[in-house]
């Protein structure tokens, strides 16, 4: 029996009566292992954009402190605010996302992930010469290019439709799963009822 036909025998069985409640309740609430895939990359690039944060707010207030060259901390504090736009693209956050369309589609967020990175990778020449930022420097624009890269990559092969599509069967069958835990509660306590009349 192929994975296809036992999904549908499950299927078929839960619509039947013939599956107990909670077998139903958890074949409806499993998880899709793409979903945690997306979540966890998402993670990875929120903690990228969070470094690439610190290390140009770090390195702007060095170049403020220091009076060297403001253009460059002004640069700088452009870069903490695009890359806190990345951390709240990645929470797909509605309002957003209605608002810069864009962000929705892979290829965009790409884009302004590798534009971040670019900007602290390219920006760390001119400033600091302590190590540990130099090092975080390199790890945070490095961290967040390969983000960029690979949502771009996943863009073009339409992963972010194939995230959308699942993410809204998998809502669906959440709230298919509360009803279903709902009725299951209703028709014990209408059970109880009968049984106390009689």
């Amino acid at each position: 029996m192929s994975q296809n036909e036992h999904q549908i025998a499950v299927e078929d069985a839960l619509e039947g009566g013939q599956i107990d409640a909670e077998l139903r309740t958890k074949y409806l609430k499993r998880t899709d292992p793409f979903l945690v895939v997306c979540r966890c990359f998402s993670v990875v690039t929120i903690v990228s954009a969070l470094l690439c944060v610190a290390v140009n707010l770090l390195s702007a207030v060095q170049s403020f402190k220091n009076g060297e060259d403001v253009f460059d901390g002004i640069l700088r504090c452009y870069a903490v605010l695009i890359a806190l736009f990345v951390v709240v693209a990645e929470t797909e956050w509605e309002r957003i996302q209605k608002f810069w369309i864009i962000l929705e589609y892979w290829v965009g967020r790409g884009m302004l992930q590798i534009f971040v990175a670019v900007m602290t990778r390219a920006l760390s020449e001119s400033t600091s010469t302590k190590k540990i930022i130099i090092l975080l420097r390199e790890i945070a624009s490095y961290m967040l290019l390969a983000c960029g890269v690979i949502y771009i990559i996943a863009g073009l092969l339409c992963c972010g439709r194939l995230k959308r599509s699942r993410l809204s069967k998998a809502v669906s069958r959440e709230q298919a799963a509360n009803d279903l835990e709902e009725l299951e509660k209703r028709r014990e306590e209408l059970r109880g009822l009968l049984l106390e009349r009689d």
